[in-house]
């Protein structure tokens, strides 16, 4: 197998068997090394992107998925941001950032702001990029994180006060770096709808280190460096990005063998990244991720949810402890995903302050393994009778094609000792995303891309009483301990109820997750930066790397 390109370049390929919520690729490379084709601000040549990703929408308020993000982190500007190399973030096009009271955040912008339409950016348009959050609230957007958001203020041109609910919020800096933070061009976007995807980039209304310069929605985007950027991230290395959509990992992993592109990110199979592991064109980096996978259960329409005909609270909950009882979750790292993936037994992935294993311990054979007898015992106190029938959808498209092999999986493990009938479904992510949040699925496939590196991010989006998931869940004490945790300012008093957290939501299985993954990228040796990127919390942006 030959990954050299055609023009004699080795490629590059980055895969994520996790990676974060907002979590960009970077890198530069591709056709030629001339220079051309770049706006002043980025650096010669031109990087192709090969990716089976999907954009729901590049309107901010309008969505809350990687393949959305990925755009997104190129294009508009932040307040906070994640510099390569730390998991902390910084002021991005603010000049300082601030708590000036308990409830008081203050951001001073930089002098001399403009959006690439040549329109200012000021603090009229922070205000507006928070408030239309707030206001459109739409389903699949992530407004639930901004749920600590009181007001927005536009002291003046440069000078932007947040007000605050709960004194000392310990997470609101970082939710400015997340996908709730974009600033947007209020001469651009409508205050109270989604704006269409080609009235923003017709009316070009981009801060970020990027412009897209043409756009064909899951097809075909363009970019050029914005040469006004003035945000921490610093000039891109590589002045024009083409990224290229695939339905088919496939299709993905055959341009990338003939140089068709230089990077291949999300999703290539776990046996196609250890095919290329054996390449001598290629060089393979792991590195530090943050992605999750778990069921998400519908309370009202999962089996014997509160609007199906049989209701029962308890026989509900029977059914997901079952369902967390039967999951083996090693097999399923090791026979889908050949060791990208490890068993995950909580909500916080390992390595973060504050994860504890409360599934492991709860479910199970207590030492993470399934246990059919357990299960049968769970449903029997329960009084319900098996087989259980369960609605379980997974997406074809969004989480790589591996998932229609964990799913099989699961649904064997499920159906294996007679306790359950599952009906497997799928559909692409486009429809996906929204009938999730209509009560279409029973019992359906999430995986997560932390937007910032804290165990709040796995808490917040999940468990509040107004949640991302929409999936009827609510447990006022959940909710309570979740408000009380960000707003509390010393260390071991915080992991304390992150901890409490986990073991709450543990009994109540709103979701059941099961696998954490690591990021990787597959590398020629003429392009650098790599691992410094995979370092940097979750962030992979265009501009990180640079050909040799």
């Amino acid at each position: 197998m030959n990954s050299v390109s055609r023009s004699g370049r080795r490629t590059l390929v980055a895969t994520a068997g996790i990676t974060a919520a907002a979590l960009v690729l970077s890198a530069c490379g591709g056709g030629s090394d001339d220079g051309g084709g770049g706006s002043s601000g980025g650096g010669g040549g031109t990087l192709t992107i090969g990716t089976s990703d999907k954009v729901t929408t590049i309107d901010p308020a309008g969505s809350y998925d990687n393949g959305s993000f990925a755009v997104m982190n190129q294009i508009y500007p932040f307040l906070m941001n994640t510099p390569l190399g730390s998991p902390d973030v910084e002021p991005d096009i603010a000049e300082s950032a601030e708590f000036t009271s308990p409830t008081e955040y203050t951001v001073t912008l930089k002098e001399g702001l403009t959006f690439a339409n040549g329109n200012p950016l000021t603090a009229s348009d922070v205000k507006f990029s928070f408030d239309r959050m707030v206001a459109i609230n739409d389903e699949n957007g992530p407004a639930s994180l901004l749920y600590n958001l009181v007001s927005t203020e536009a002291v003046d041109d440069t000078t932007v006060v947040f007000t605050l609910a709960s004194p000392d919020d310990q997470v609101f800096p970082q939710i400015l770096s997340s996908p709730a933070g974009p600033i947007v061009d209020e001469d651009v976007f409508a205050a109270d709808a989604l704006t269409p995807d080609q009235e923003i980039v017709d009316g070009e209304a981009f801060a970020g280190p990027y412009a897209i310069t043409s756009y064909q929605l899951n097809d075909l985007v363009s970019y050029e460096a914005f040469a006004d950027y003035q945000g921490l991230l610093g000039a891109p290395k590589t002045s024009t990005v083409n990224v290229k959509y695939y339905t088919d990992a496939s299709n993905l992993k055959l341009d990338v063998q003939e140089g068709n592109i230089d990077v291949a990110f999300r999703s290539l199979t776990a046996t196609d990244v250890e095919d290329l592991r054996g390449n001598d064109d290629v060089q393979v980096v792991d590195g530090p991720g943050g992605e999750i996978r778990y069921i998400t259960f519908n309370f009202d329409t999962q089996p014997f949810g509160a609007t199906t005909a049989e209701a029962d609270p308890a026989k509900a909950l029977a059914v997901r402890q079952a369902v967390a009882d039967l999951i083996d979750r090693q097999e399923i790292a090791d026979q889908v995903y050949k060791g990208t993936y490890t068993p995950l037994y909580s909500f916080v992935p390992d390595g973060l302050t504050g994860a504890t294993t409360p599934l492991q311990e709860k479910y199970g054979d207590g030492s993470g393994g399934p246990d059919a007898d357990k299960a049968a015992q769970r449903l029997q106190a329960a009084g319900v009778q098996t087989p259980v029938e369960l609605n379980l959808q997974y997406s074809n498209d969004h989480y790589g094609p591996s998932s229609g092999d964990e799913y099989a999986l699961i649904k064997d493990q499920l159906e294996a000792t007679g306790l359950f009938t599952v009906n497997l479904q799928t559909t692409e992510w486009v429809q996906y995303s929204k009938d999730r949040t209509a009560d279409v699925y029973p019992a359906y496939q999430l995986g997560w891309f932390p937007d910032y590196s804290d165990a709040d991010n796995y808490l917040t989006p999940f468990f509040l009483l107004e949640n991302f998931l929409s999936n009827h869940y609510e447990d006022q004490q959940v909710n309570d301990l979740i408000l009380q945790q960000a707003s509390t300012p010393d260390p071991a008093a915080r992991q304390a109820l992150i901890e409490q957290i986990q073991d709450l939501v543990a009994d109540d299985l709103s979701t059941v997750p099961y696998l954490q993954g690591a990021q990787v990228a597959v590398t020629g040796t003429d392009v650098s930066g790599t691992e410094d990127t995979l370092d940097a919390s979750f962030k992979f942006r265009y501009g990180a790397l640079s050909k040799g």
